[in-house]
């Protein structure tokens, strides 16, 4: 790195400092996104009960907001570039206040599902906006300060929503859950009065065929990982909508969503090739190490999102606690990653991209591969806790690290699309690390308890007959017993059966711990490709500005 590069950013202008006060309006804004997000789920109990629907009705809330958000983020980036981020800003937070105020008053399932929509919508354009903001108000450590907080604030609303949601849907209802989102939405537009101005360029085109295949592409891909339980990873199951020849259509949404993916990309490098404006600028993944912090970040959300699956699906269903028990499990992790997102940035200036992602993701491994072996049928051994901590400590130090790669790396002119590419990756990702984990764990248990009556004395081949092993799943032992009260099975019978369904859950568990392990240790592959410049040694057009 040449003396020129390294000195690119004089004295004076590191010591120029900007106001915080926009950024707690753009961090109030990621925690309302993350705040809606979150109180969803806690939510379903209330919508099924309130509007009379089964609990499936009630989930498509979350996922419509899920397609939504990842299906526009690319168009919602190149819209705030033709209008003006401020601006846009602004009317999305209206937006997503209008929303809340639907999911209050609901009168039916239908306008509280419309009203995620208007949600995701929003947040298509707040998730590229956040970047693109922050971008144009800070500089230097406080861009890395102020792109770190964006990661604890997904921590934080993640603990905030399961207490203040938990106890206010316990004790009120579950639509006051939603004030508060209406709440945080009319002080983010208050303080979006602080932002620095932008204007909007008239001249920038969406382009429209770029913005249906991989809208259309999104859409395929989230419907066909989040359905693969339900409707079969290969062979239509009875919960499938329709069949192909047999065949289940969730993984014939993920192909075809993939080829419009690669449809996507041939198209839009076409575009760029014939100096036209693409959807999306792919030359902010020009650079091998550009593209292996979205590696690396898809790779560690996917971590996280089959972890946020598999400890809630155990406490709640296997073990049938509240989502209050589960929140209070879950704190040491989430705590964890909020205040470790936060204090990561201090150690940019000591250590390199590189070198904070390989340890990050030797402590991921570690700390899977630890809960493998010591996790139990109680969550709140000490063992399981410290697992779960070292967990959080390498998960919050991966999400900030990577999109901090990325916003560094790219000019301010290109950070909508790099908030975009964010956007995009974080929901894929999400999407799949929660189907492929439960399509994992469901199928693991099926064989192995199908393996394990086969062989097991007190339990006849006419017993098995009379339970549908096919559908085998994560339930209590309470449920299990009551299955079995319709069988011919007795009470020693039901006993044993129990006891060989707890064998088989920790098992399964175990196994699905280890190849998170084992997927986050290949994941030094691409952070051995991140940056090994300093931030104080980064060249001064990868900062860059507006020019």
């Amino acid at each position: 790195m040449s003396e020129q590069s390294t000195s690119a950013r004089s004295a004076p202008e590191r010591a120029e400092r900007s106001s915080w006060a926009p950024m707690v309006g753009l961090f109030l804004a990621q925690v309302l996104m993350s705040f809606n997000v979150a109180a969803l789920p806690i939510s379903l109990g209330g919508m099924v009960e309130d509007f009379g629907v089964p609990p499936t009705a009630a989930s498509t809330t979350i996922v419509v907001y899920g397609i939504a958000v990842a299906a526009l983020v690319m168009t919602g980036a190149k819209l705030g570039q033709r209008v003006g981020w401020v601006l846009i800003f602004r009317v999305v937070i209206v937006v997503f206040a209008g929303s809340s105020l639907m999911m209050i008053l609901s009168p039916s399932i239908g306008w509280a599902i419309a009203g995620q929509v208007l949600a995701g919508a929003s947040a298509a354009i707040i998730v590229p906006a956040l970047v693109a903001l922050i971008a144009e108000n800070y500089h230097g450590d406080q861009q890395a300060t102020a792109v770190g907080s964006l990661g604890s604030a997904r921590a934080f609303s993640g603990v905030s929503a399961f207490l203040i949601g938990g106890t206010l849907g316990t004790l009120v209802g579950w639509r006051p859950v939603f004030g508060i989102t209406l709440g945080l939405a009319a002080l983010v537009f208050l303080f979006s009065f602080r932002l620095r101005s932008d204007r909007g360029n008239p001249a920038v085109k969406i382009d429209l065929v770029a913005s249906a295949l991989i809208g259309a592409g999104i859409v395929l891909l989230t419907l066909g990982f989040n359905n693969l339980n339900g409707w079969g990873i290969l062979f239509a199951e009875p919960g499938a909508p329709f069949g192909i020849l047999g065949l289940s259509p969730a993984p014939v949404f993920v192909v075809l969503g993939l080829v419009l993916g690669q449809c996507f990309f041939l198209w839009t490098n076409r575009r760029m090739a014939r100096g036209e404006v693409p959807l999306v600028d792919l030359s902010v993944l020009k650079e091998p190490t550009e593209r292996a912090a979205v590696y690396a970040m898809f790779i560690i959300v996917s971590m996280e999102a089959a972890v946020n699956f598999t400890v809630p699906t155990y406490i709640q269903v296997v073990q049938g606690r509240t989502p209050f028990d589960t929140s209070l499990a879950m704190m040491p992790f989430n705590l964890t990653v909020f205040v470790t997102a936060t204090l990561i940035v201090r150690f940019y200036k000591r250590y390199a991209p590189r070198t904070i992602a390989l340890f990050a993701f030797a402590l991921t491994t570690a700390a899977l591969v630890w809960l493998a072996f010591v996790v139990t049928n109680n969550w709140e051994t000490l063992p399981t806790i410290i697992g779960l901590i070292v967990f959080g400590i390498g998960q919050g130090a991966l999400v900030t690290l990577v999109f901090n790669v990325l916003v560094t790396a790219a000019p301010k002119r290109l950070a909508g699309d790099v908030g975009s590419i964010r956007g995009t990756t974080q929901n894929l990702a999400s999407a799949v690390g929660t189907a492929v984990m439960g399509a994992v764990l469901v199928t693991t248990l099926g064989l192995g308890i199908g393996s394990a009556v086969a062989e097991h004395p007190d339990l006849p081949p006419e017993l098995a007959a009379q339970v549908d092993l096919d559908s085998a799943n994560f339930i209590s032992n309470d449920d299990l017993r009551a299955v079995l009260e319709d069988t011919t099975a007795d009470p020693a019978q039901v006993e044993a059966a129990v006891a060989l369904n707890e064998e088989q859950r920790l098992r399964t568990l175990k196994l699905g711990f280890l190849l998170l392990a084992g997927i986050s240790a290949l994941a030094a592959l691409p952070a051995s490709r991140l940056p090994k410049y300093r931030p104080d040694e980064i060249p001064a057009d990868a900062v860059g500005s507006a020019e």
